[in-house]
């Protein structure tokens, strides 16, 4: 009888053993080739239609690079250059070709208060400098406190612009709020006005840009090219990052909710789950800490189509999450070691591309 227990005991440590390394990403050597060197953190880059590439640096430049050549752009807004703040995402319209309209996102200091926030604005480039500048959201108040600006943007399928802000360190303030800024995602019409449908437009002291809320720091955001809904990915507390399927007027429940717990150890909840607030699709647990997202919508890496590539701040890699019935079965672990993997983007080319910081922008290529 004891010679079974034992029997029994050890196939469970091995069934739990097995499970805890599934959790692992694998290690997968690929190659790849820097195309863009010397940049310090390349936190937003796209491409323009003739191939070459806008790209902010946190710092406060935005450089066109283009036949190999680097081009700073002028006619910045003032930057507010603290902590995890700075020069931050950038996107073309999706008629860019007709308006030639770019849209980024930044940390400022504009408004009455001490310290900064973050910023979306629409401007044109023409002989390398900005013009034809709008402002088009400002969150308020401006706190001197360095960390969750957010800040990603994307267009999705009907040509509205979708934002994140980060709870800028209130925690317990801003993000379970919708008459306050911080910890939300934001949509808006291409002029900065905001759509009639938003689901806080008729409540009277509601932010009516916020379209979900409830959020840590999202620092990922793109459409999924079949259903076209808008995923984020977000920096959880010590574990707890999340992939979120962003939902019209939905709470996702920070600080209510949480898989993580203070960084010291300490618990601030004792709850994952409540009613009325989102489930993630996925979290992780230890933190990978991610930021930047693409789905690859390619053929250029044979059977890769449909899987999501997320960056890891502190783990130094690029995760790729392979994705089966809306549910996230395996993932392996690419460009490890090269450096903090801040942004991702599907060129037009079918590549992935991926910025790095201290070390620039990576192609990652195929296996032969």
């Amino acid at each position: 009888m004891k010679l079974q227990n034992f029997i029994i005991l050890l196939f469970a440590f091995v069934g739990v053993t097995s499970c805890a390394q599934d959790k692992n990403p694998i290690n997968t050597e690929h190659g790849h080739e820097v195309v863009v060197p010397e940049l310090s953190i390349p936190w937003g880059f796209t491409f323009l239609p003739d191939g070459s590439m806008l790209i902010n640096e946190k710092e406060g430049k935005m450089i066109h690079f283009k036949d190999g050549k680097k081009i700073e752009i002028h006619g910045l807004p003032d930057i507010y250059n603290r902590g995890q703040g700075g020069l931050m995402d950038i996107v073309l319209h999706p008629n860019y070709e007709k308006n030639g309209w770019i849209y980024f996102t930044y940390a400022s200091s504009e408004g009455d208060e001490e310290g900064g926030n973050t910023a979306l604005m629409r401007a044109k480039f023409e002989n390398n400098s900005l013009i034809d500048k709008k402002l088009l959201y400002k969150a308020t108040p401006n706190t001197t406190k360095g960390q969750h600006f957010g800040s990603r943007i994307v267009f999705d399928n009907d040509g509205y612009l979708y934002f994140t802000i980060g709870e800028r360190g209130e925690r317990d303030v801003n993000p379970q709020d919708i008459t306050r800024d911080g910890g939300k995602v934001y949509r808006l019409n291409d002029d900065g006005s905001v759509p009639n449908d938003n689901p806080f437009v008729n409540d009277a002291n509601a932010k009516k840009a916020i379209y979900s809320y409830g959020h840590r720091n999202p620092q990922g955001m793109v459409v999924h090219p079949e259903t076209g809904e808008v995923w984020t990915h977000e920096h959880g507390p010590k574990g707890g990052d999340e992939i979120n399927i962003i939902k019209k007027g939905a709470n996702y429940g920070w600080p209510v909710i949480s898989f993580g717990v203070n960084y010291v150890g300490t618990s601030f909840t004792d709850i994952t789950e409540k009613e009325g607030m989102e489930q993630p699709l996925h979290y992780w647990d230890p933190s990978i800490a991610p930021s930047g997202m693409a789905f690859i919508t390619s053929e250029v890496y044979p059977g890769w189509k449909g899987d999501l590539m997320v960056g890891s701040l502190k783990f130094n890699y690029m995760d790729k999450v392979v994705l089966k019935d809306g549910k996230v079965v395996k993932e392996e672990r690419f460009l490890d070691g090269l450096g903090r993997v801040r942004s991702i983007n599907q060129g037009p080319d079918g590549y992935i591309y991926v910025g790095i910081e201290n070390l620039g922008i990576v192609k990652l290529l195929p296996n032969k």
